[in-house]
């Protein structure tokens, strides 16, 4: 049976959990359905619960927990820049269905608030945990920081393989893909930004 997929709208900034509404049930026939179409038997005993542990995995790799922002006040007024280097992330090709992974590098300026360091993490998480290009994840998590804390600079660097790319097509094994998103300072000013960078790419 052929399925048409309805036209949504763009996703927005809220945090309401991606991976609400997954019917594994559905997934698990769909698998099954794929299995046979690619000349495989699913009632083979080596593939009887494929389409169960696809179906779950795929559930995985699409939910993120709900999480609160948590910011606190800027009461000592520090102006230097927050980074958290090295995150690691993984998230699922829109084109292929298969997995991109790497780590993310992000920062900001902080104004008025600043944020719980863990939830610098939990905003790469939440934005990955779904169906992704590269470009799109890392304008999403800078336009976040820049939404919900008025930094006065927000910077955001992915590294990630594309097994979309390594593993088929061109067969590129080991090649990375490094996209960027800069607000505020770390966009408009060369000092803010050089700093940014270097850190971002400054040996351990």
């Amino acid at each position: 049976m052929s399925m048409t997929a309805e036209r949504l709208s763009p996703p927005s900034l809220h945090l309401a959990r991606p991976g609400a509404g997954i019917d594994t049930a559905a997934a698990e026939r769909a698998v099954v359905d794929l299995l046979v179409a690619l000349g495989q038997d699913p009632f083979d005993e080596r593939l009887h619960d494929t389409p169960r542990r696809v179906a779950e995995a795929y559930e995985e790799l699409l939910s993120a927990p709900s999480f609160g922002p948590t910011t606190f006040p800027n009461d000592e007024g520090y102006d230097e820049l927050v980074l958290a280097r090295d995150i690691p992330f993984s998230s699922l090709c829109e084109h292929h269905l298969l997995p991109f992974h790497g780590v993310a590098h992000v920062g900001y300026l902080p104004g008025d608030r600043i944020l719980g360091l863990s939830k610098l993490a939990r905003v790469v998480e939440h934005f990955a945990r779904r169906l992704q290009v590269q470009e799109r994840l890392t304008k999403q998590v800078g336009d976040w920081l820049a939404d919900n804390l008025s930094p006065k600079g927000a910077g955001v660097v992915l590294e990630a393989e594309h097994l979309c790319m390594t593993v088929r097509g061109v067969k590129a094994a080991g090649s990375r893909t490094v996209t960027s998103s800069l607000h505020g300072l770390l966009r408009d000013d060369a000092r803010s930004r050089s700093e940014f960078l270097s850190l971002v790419h400054a040996k351990p």
